[in-house]
């Protein structure tokens, strides 16, 4: 496992343990959540070149040049990393319309990894925010609880 699997897993494990610490069924399904990031991981081989990728792409990070030139915005998350990692962004971002946006020959492994890493993280990072004095707290919980679904549905659907 290269620096970039072993930062993701190393960080959906620490998300379980957050998100099993503020919700009774993250608890309960963290050992088996836990099991399957260990699992995932195994199955990613390495790698030898990454990709430039933005980290957070979406419509609203490219704006048109005045000859109408693509121009990236908001590039504080621009890195080195797997593209599998900004399509599994793309795919949460965009929904429906995504399959305009997927490309050919994406490793399905590191997908699946990327993918629960941060659906379990879009659990975590909300619930921990809500703790303090966040105002307006619903949306996060929703954010939260739809992610939790979606991890969970990710989970079964490995077993």
């Amino acid at each position: 496992m290269d620096c970039h699997e072993r930062r993701v897993t190393e960080g959906a494990l620490r998300a379980v343990a957050e998100a099993a610490a503020r919700d009774p069924r993250a608890a309960a399904a963290r050992r088996e959540l836990e099991e399957e990031i260990h699992a995932l991981a195994a199955e990613v081989r390495p790698r030898d070149h990454h990709t430039l990728v933005h980290g957070e792409l979406g419509a609203d990070h490219v704006l048109l040049t005045p000859d109408g030139h693509p121009a990236l915005i908001d590039i504080e998350g621009l890195m080195y990393f797997d593209v599998e990692h900004e399509h599994v962004f793309l795919r949460l971002r965009f929904g429906p319309h995504y399959d305009a946006l997927r490309a050919p020959g994406l490793d399905e492994a590191r997908l699946r990894l990327y993918r629960l890493a941060m659906h379990i993280g879009l659990v975590s990072g909300p619930l921990t925010l809500i703790e303090g004095d966040f105002p307006h707290p619903d949306p996060m919980r929703e954010i939260a609880e739809h992610n939790l679904h979606q991890t969970l549905s990710l989970l079964r659907s490995a077993s």
